[in-house]
């Protein structure tokens, strides 16, 4: 029986990967996107860009020895062994090829981060595009999708049921203004994120981050949890997620994380760091959850400033007018409302580990650079939840599972829809953790497709 077309991606993020994988190999695919202004407003184009990949070419040219098994390994660690171990050693088993294809096929301008070194990553290995922007690589892949005849993109609509038999799957589709259409498919990728965007789920699975402002796609509102459990499909993780400590207030732009892995500094309102910031910017958002106020002043120097630079997010904020300078540590803390003794006597702490002549007690080893007390910039902060990281369980190929591992033919996820490879919680997360299961997933997918239409 004969099917309107091979393949359906539902959302035009980062299953655009698997849409043009398998249009590439010669599949007919439509993908049927919900937000008309997806280009700038889904959680792709709203990332850094940061992608794992263990073993590529600009590794080898830097001399650093990588592999899918260290990687697996530091991702074990992350996860204190709660990873899914088969769906971690595939997508570090293609994450290298992946990033080639993005370079080679999709021709983005691909380079390694040297500047510094991602929490949990004990190899350099996040590959990104230059000014490091969601938006770009997003642009990157809609501007290859144009290019094959055989590859449309149906905007705005939303997949809101999956029917059908194996054979044939029909795709139920809902349009703005409320009418229904059906569409035949050999197969169907769910790659609606995950769901963030709704309230109800988060209190629900992540009662932690219940009060953390989202910081994400509207349209990630549980879709391929709803679609799945009417198949039957089994879900896993679904407390794991990304957080973030560094989403400016009011601003809500995002600072990032190089301020603090340059040498910066988190303090509370009280003035006081309450952790080691080098931990990781997911796990860290929590924390500062619980400060006063839910919020904290990320405190840095100009050649902190000047070397964040590179990243488009850090000169949003930037340009929001969010930064505060000042020639002194009680200026500073003025600015803030911050208790000037304390805050100084923070900062003279902080000068005796950045000097090598004291340790931290919270742990914190990494102090590339010893403030500039003349010259300090701080920015009020406030936790985030940016995406979650668990959905409906996925085999090696993205092929979602029933709880007895049974495939349900013909169905698909990847992204925030699978359930990702961040263990449980937010400590579990890894820079590119987001991306990579979001290209990666939808690459097997787009290859498996094909392999099973015999092509």
């Amino acid at each position: 029986m004969g099917t309107d077309v091979d393949f359906v991606v539902a959302g035009a993020g980062g299953g655009l990967a698997g849409a043009i994988r398998a249009a590439e190999l010669g599949a007919r695919v439509l993908v049927i996107e919900t937000n008309s202004h997806f280009r700038s407003g889904n959680n792709t184009s709203m990332s850094t860009a940061m992608i794992p990949g263990a073993g590529t070419r600009w590794q080898r040219e830097l001399g650093l020895e990588d592999t899918p098994k260290t990687f697996v390994d530091d991702m074990l660690r992350k996860t204190h062994g709660t990873v899914d171990l088969p769906l971690a050693e595939a997508l570090a088993g293609i994450s290298a090829p992946l990033v080639t294809w993005l370079a080679d096929s999709i021709g983005l301008p691909i380079e390694l981060t040297t500047d510094f070194a991602y929490p949990g990553h004990s190899v350099l290995r996040c590959h990104t595009i230059p000014h490091r922007t969601g938006s770009a690589l997003l642009k990157g892949l809609l501007d290859r999708a144009s290019q094959l005849p055989n590859l449309d993109i149906m905007v705005p609509a939303r997949v809101v049921d999956i029917a059908g038999s194996p054979a044939a799957r029909i795709v139920v589709i809902e349009h703005p203004d409320g009418s229904l259409e059906e569409i035949s498919t050999s197969a169907i990728l769910l790659a609606t994120n995950g769901f963030g965007g709704n309230a109800e789920l988060v209190k629900l699975h992540i009662p932690e981050m219940a009060d953390a402002h989202y910081h994400g796609s509207a349209e990630s509102r549980g879709d391929a949890l709803t679609i799945g459990s009417r198949l039957g499909a089994d879900s896993g993780f679904l407390n794991a997620y990304q957080g973030h400590a560094a989403l400016s207030y009011p601003q809500a732009t995002l600072v990032g994380w190089a301020t603090v892995l340059h040498g910066g500094i988190l303090v509370n309102l009280d003035g006081e760091r309450f952790g080691d910031e080098t931990t990781g910017y997911s796990e860290f958002g929590h924390m500062e959850l619980l400060q006063p106020e839910h919020a904290g002043v990320l405190v840095f120097d100009r050649q902190i400033h000047d070397a964040c630079l590179l990243f488009d997010d850090f000169r949003q904020t930037v340009d929001a007018g969010a930064l505060r300078w000042a020639t002194s540590p009680s200026a500073l803390a003025e600015q803030f409302g911050l208790p000037k003794q304390t805050f100084i006597n923070t900062l003279d702490q902080v000068h005796m580990y950045a000097t090598a002549n004291s340790a931290c007690p919270f742990g914190r080893t990494s102090w590339p650079h010893d403030l500039d007390r003349s010259d300090l910039v701080g920015v009020r902060v406030t936790a985030a939840i940016f995406h979650t990281q668990g959905g409906l369980r996925v085999d090696q190929h993205a092929r979602v599972q029933r709880p007895d591992g049974v495939v349900i033919d013909g169905v698909y996820a990847s992204g925030g829809s699978a359930i990702g490879i961040s263990g449980f919680g937010a400590s579990g997360y890894l820079a590119g953790n987001g991306l990579l299961p979001a290209l990666g997933l939808a690459y097997l997918a787009g290859e498996d497709i094909v392999t099973r239409l015999g092509r």
